[in-house]
């Protein structure tokens, strides 16, 4: 039987449109709306914002068995692939399209980037169990990603940020991106997540089995992503009502080459994989693997660094409202890939 779409996840893209109006509507009719927030705050750190964003991460990464990781490495191939794509080409991609779209607003190039470094561990696993791929697969390449993210994603971001444009006479955005401050992020908003997430799949499977905490436990903490998405898109345009005139054309300008590298991730990957001779579940598994991204860390690292009310967290939160009807649609065009190839 072909899964479907949960309620929740099957209208993704109308809840973050609401998220947006009600944050709007908050900040017009409530002035004050702004200022009790900044009296929520710790030096840079808004806690109630800080403790969504940990809470987005949280049920991704429980859900990811990571004692399988030993196995992923049997399958060289596989494992190879997965890495060129999440790791090098993704990335490049990405930065690539930043440079020619957005290069007259470093901003949101910025955002953009750090974007594309995020590498998928949640969706994907919706995209994956839609398009018929290999779940196992699936679950293997996602603790992979969960493991590199938090070892390079700060290292990622200094390179693609602060040290390629130069170094390839691109020009100085001066874009000051401190290494430090997003290495403090990532663990935070990863590293703490991450934690969470492993110690309590060790701890609840041994005291309550596998099963229970599969069927029960996973069930009950998988809303609480989105919950802390929309958390964070009401208070994120809550305080941009002064600029809400100008979104929908910068909407577009995000939405344009985050389109593009969706589509050309997943069929540069799903054609790649084939032409290598790797089954169609374990193809699907790898090109949406590395077609999605992981916008929670990005949103995360982007107030982190740049502030609530920064181009770069408005980049981050347009990017799942683009993301699940493109993926939706190429889910489709997987299973008709699938008709076509692997008769």
């Amino acid at each position: 039987m072909q899964p479907k779409l949960k309620f929740l996840d099957r209208y993704l893209t109308l809840w973050i449109f609401l998220a947006m109006l009600i944050g709007v509507g908050l900040g017009y009719l409530f002035p004050g709306f702004k200022s009790i927030f900044d009296r929520l705050s710790l030096g840079t750190t808004n806690v109630p914002l800080a403790l969504g964003l940990i809470l987005m991460m949280y049920p991704p990464l429980a859900k990811v068995d990571y004692s399988l990781l030993p196995q992923a490495f049997k399958d060289r191939k596989v494992m190879t692939l997965s890495l060129l794509l999440n790791w090098v080409v993704g990335p490049i991609l990405m930065f690539v399209l930043a440079i020619v779209f957005l290069r007259n607003q470093p901003d949101y190039m910025v955002g953009l980037i750090l974007i594309g470094l995020a590498r998928c561990i949640a969706m994907v696993i919706v995209w994956n169990d839609l398009a018929r791929g290999n779940r196992e697969y699936g679950a293997l390449l996602i603790a992979l990603n969960s493991i590199f993210q938090v070892i390079t994603y700060s290292f990622y971001a200094w390179l693609f940020i602060n040290v390629l444009p130069q170094k390839l006479g691109i020009g100085n955005f001066d874009v000051q991106v401190p290494m430090g401050e997003v290495a403090q992020s990532v663990f935070i908003y990863l590293g703490v997540p991450f934690l969470a997430g492993f110690f309590s799949r060790k701890f609840l499977i041994q005291s309550k089995g596998k099963d229970w905490y599969n069927r029960k436990f996973i069930p009950l903490i998988s809303p609480i992503t989105l919950y802390a998405l929309l958390f964070t898109i009401v208070v994120m345009f809550s305080l941009k009502g002064d600029k809400i005139l100008q979104l929908p054309l910068d909407v577009l300008k995000v939405a344009l080459p985050l389109t593009i590298y969706f589509l050309l991730m997943f069929f540069v990957s799903f054609f790649i994989n084939r032409s290598m001779g790797v089954a169609y579940d374990k193809n699907a598994a790898i090109s949406f693997t590395a077609t999605g991204n992981n916008f929670e860390l990005a949103i995360a690292v982007s107030i982190a660094v740049f502030g609530i009310h920064s181009a770069q967290a408005f980049v981050g939160v347009i990017g799942p409202l683009i993301e699940v009807p493109v993926l939706i649609l190429l889910v489709k065009a997987s299973l008709f890939l699938k008709s076509k190839y692997y008769r």
